[in-house]
Order: C-alpha cells, then sequence, then structure tokens
C-alpha cells in the first residue's frame, strides 16, 4: 500500500494492499478502497465510500458520501460523483448467477463524456456525449453544459463565462476556437 504522506486517511478507513493514495487526497470515515485500487492527488473520497477492486480515480476527484465504485470504473480527472451515486459493471445482474466474467468498463462498458453532467437518478445504458445533460430512464440528451456546469442557451452560449460552443461532428459539444 503506497499512502502518500500528506494524504489524510481516517482512523476507520480501510485502504487494502496493495493500492496508492496520491498526495493531498482525504479519505474519510467509513470508506474501504479495496486492492489494486489507485487514487490520484487532491481527491475527497466522503463518508462510506468503497473503491475497487481495480479501479482508476484520477486527480482532483471528489466521491460524496455513500458512493461505490466496483471493478473497472475509471474517472478521468475533475469527476464529481453526487452522494449515492451507484455505478455497476454488469448488464443484468442476479444475486443466484455469478457473472464476473461479465464484468465491464462501468457504466456496462459506455462512457462518460468530458464535462458530461447525468442528472441524479438516471441510468445510462448508452455512451454520454462531451458536455451532454442527460436525465431520465434511460438517459437521455436534455440540453448541453458548459465546462463550468451550466446549462446552455439555445445559442450554445454559457450565462456564467459567456465561452461558446460548438456542435461537433460526432454528436459532442466543444468550446468554439
Amino acid at each position: 500500500m503506497t499512502v502518500h504522506q500528506s494524504a489524510f486517511v481516517h482512523e476507520s478507513a480501510y485502504v487494502d494492499e496493495p493500492s496508492s493514495v496520491g498526495a493531498n487526497t482525504k479519505i474519510w470515515h467509513f470508506s474501504h478502497v479495496l486492492a489494486n485500487t489507485h487514487i490520484g492527488e487532491s481527491c475527497v473520497l466522503g463518508q462510506n465510500v468503497v473503491v475497487g477492486p481495480d479501479v482508476r480515480v484520477g486527480n482532483n476527484c471528489k466521491i460524496q458520501n455513500n458512493v461505490s465504485l466496483y471493478k473497472g470504473v475509471d474517472l478521468a480527472d475533475g469527476v464529481f460523483c453526487g452522494p449515492s451515486c451507484v455505478f455497476t459493471n454488469v448488464l443484468t445482474p442476479r444475486a443466484e448467477v455469478e457473472r464476473k466474467d461479465e464484468f465491464a468498463k462501468t457504466p456496462c462498458g459506455h462512457s462518460i463524456g468530458a464535462y458530461a453532467m447525468v442528472a441524479a437518478g438516471a441510468v445510462v445504458t448508452r455512451n454520454v456525449a462531451d458536455h451532454a445533460l442527460v436525465a431520465g430512464i434511460p438517459a437521455r440528451r436534455i440540453g448541453w453544459v458548459s465546462r463550468s456546469g451550466d446549462r446552455l442557451n439555445d445559442n450554445l452560449i454559457c450565462p456564467r463565462t459567456n465561452e461558446v460552443y460548438e456542435l461537433n461532428p460526432d454528436g459532442g459539444l466543444s468550446l468554439k476556437e
């Protein structure tokens, strides 16, 4: 286990070996980091968070209370997971059916694009484009969000920063140059 000297791990939290915890990361009450997990620098793992095994959390991530990140989750830098966010790695889970050989990268083999936002209660069943705002079951795009997390207007202009965005050929959104 490698825990950077500037990291904080609460006395009620567990970090299994082998795992790594980056500089200035904080792991709070009753959390558990399982084997072969990498937590980046300057992350905050709230109370009762379970991460792993075989999970990667990038730098500057915030994982709120009661979140579970199971095998196959790979969070990029700067990801925010709201309270009680759930990731699953099996498309058709059943308690009585062993499916460990079917584990997929989470969420179930799909990716969530840069700066995208998934609404509370949404169920992601396909890839989410960069800057997309998705909601519902299954999750569908209901708008676009800026790098600052603000919903974009019909002209794709951020109300906070006045940055202008444009649609990409791949269906995502990017900052207009």
